[in-house]
């Protein structure tokens, strides 16, 4: 249902309405109804760029779920157990501020890229972008280039145009499928995952994440298509804020292309006064969005550069130089100087730099043990049956390794203190553990002061000639004024 608005017609300036004549009033629609994208098959540089890139991509999110590390899958989130194993290290939930290192690092990445380059993201490595080129090539090789789909389109239904239809819906269907399954297979054991598949004795939630993935993978690349980048994502709303007038982005040079139109290749333009563009349209056949770049910068616009592509192989047929359609900035386009060190971009790479640099402290200082010290709450010390004035603590150890350790726990900063309970305790691979400790100290011993600062350490004893490890927490140990 659309949304009319309405707006009186515009009129001479200085006239005045006669009388109680009404003003003329305009409906127009806020809502257009998509109109289906027939995209051409074309070739060039930025194509190659693209499928070289994307290949690439899709070997890593294809390839890495199939990776063994030991007995385990290389890459693996086990969120029921709250382990999350990349390679030979095991992440827990206490290390999910590295997690959100990453998710700034990855957002000022986009920010310094689009200041740079404009939206290459979306154009090149964006999965919306990159499964929906997979998705045209499959309507491709199952209903023919874009002429045959546009005349199968307006053809009556026949047993050809349906099996062509079945054969490109079987295909997408099996796409989204197999992404489905690999999504599902970073977070459950995907060796593990296919057999049960196969047998239907998965577990519902991975029953339902596959089924979700499939449909919303088959929706959004085989049906949606631009309609997300233009309508859902709100990257294409507030990239505009981020541009300046040294941004690369996809440019037409009207100067040089103006006026268009068509003629033979022998006929020299500016002879009938002509540019260098024949309009015919091909750059607006092989964009994936549908827009015309030759109406200047628009927001729907991914910067793929197929049209780019597409033009350039069209100025080879015509004898005429590349570039009518290219990346460029607004400055070096208007005959300016561009400049590539800016303000907003050195402020952006400053500031990526340095959370970089940050995360990867934490991540090699990152330590495979944690210590944690609590103090019994319930009272500040106690005299037990030697006389001695005692703190109880809890001890909560985490190990953070891939391999079972033995620890032993030992305590600083008072001195002739009474450790009582188990010193040494074994941790299974990626678990933690609670060691109950007493810690006393006879009263002589003592110099007055109410509140001590000690530091529990463990230690690992290795059994394999490696070095050890050690941890370690501050805590305090309380007692009286004066020794009682």
């Amino acid at each position: 249902m659309s949304n009319p608005h309405t707006q009186p017609e515009n009129k001479p300036q200085g006239s005045q309405p006669q009388g109680n004549e009404p003003d003329i009033i305009e409906t127009v629609s806020l809502y257009k109804r998509r109109e289906k994208i027939y995209t051409r098959a074309f070739a060039g540089f930025y194509r190659n760029l693209r499928l070289y890139g994307g290949s690439l991509l899709f070997l890593l999110f294809f390839g890495t779920v199939w990776l063994q590390w030991g007995d385990r899958q290389a890459v693996l989130w086990d969120i029921p157990t709250r382990h999350f194993y990349i390679f030979g290290e095991t992440f827990l939930p206490q290390d999910f501020i590295l997690l959100s290192a990453m998710l700034m690092i990855a957002a000022f990445g986009l920010f310094f890229i689009t200041v740079l380059a404009g939206r290459i993201w979306c154009g090149y490595a964006c999965p919306q972008s990159v499964f929906t080129w997979v998705f045209m090539w499959a309507e491709k090789v199952t209903e023919g280039d874009r002429n045959k789909r546009m005349r199968l389109d307006k053809n009556p239904m026949s047993a050809e145009k349906f099996l062509r239809k079945l054969a490109k819906h079987l295909l997408w269907l099996a796409i989204a499928l197999a992404t489905a399954i690999t999504f599902v297979g970073y977070f459950t054991p995907i060796r593990e995952l296919i057999t049960d598949l196969i047998a239907f004795d998965a577990s519902p939630w991975a029953s339902f994440w596959v089924g979700f993935f499939t449909l919303a993978t088959y929706g959004n690349a085989g049906w949606l298509r631009e309609q997300v980048c233009i309508y859902m994502c709100p990257y294409a709303r507030f990239q505009s804020v981020m541009y300046d007038k040294d941004t690369l982005t996809v440019h037409y040079d009207d100067k040089r292309g103006e006026s268009r139109g068509p003629r033979k290749r022998s006929v020299d333009p500016k002879e009938v006064g002509l540019g260098d563009c024949i309009d015919c349209k091909l750059c607006v056949h092989v964009c994936p969005t549908g827009i015309d770049i030759r109406d200047g910068l628009q927001y729907e616009c991914i910067s793929c550069g197929a049209c780019a592509d597409a033009c350039d192989g069209i100025m080879d047929k015509m004898g005429y130089d590349k570039g009518l359609i290219r990346y460029t900035s607004e400055s070096e386009v208007e005959g300016n100087k561009p400049h590539l060190l800016r303000p907003r971009l050195i402020g952006y790479f400053t500031v990526l730099c340095v959370i970089i640099s940050a995360f990867t402290y934490a991540l090699t200082h990152r330590s495979s043990l944690e210590l944690e010290v609590l103090r019994d709450r319930q009272a500040l010390y106690t005299l037990n049956s030697s006389g001695n004035i005692e703190n109880i603590y809890t001890l909560k150890l985490v190990n953070k390794t891939q391999k079972a350790v033995s620890l032993n726990v030992t305590v600083e900063g008072l001195p002739n203190a009474i450790l009582a309970g188990r010193t040494a305790i074994d941790v299974p691979a990626g678990e933690g553990a609670s060691l109950p400790l007493r810690l006393s100290v006879a009263p002589e011993h003592l110099t007055g002061a109410t509140n001590t600062d000690i530091e529990f350490s463990i230690v690992t004893v290795p059994l394999d000639g490696s070095d050890p490890v050690s941890a370690s927490a501050e805590s305090r140990f309380l007692s009286p004024r004066s020794a009682p």
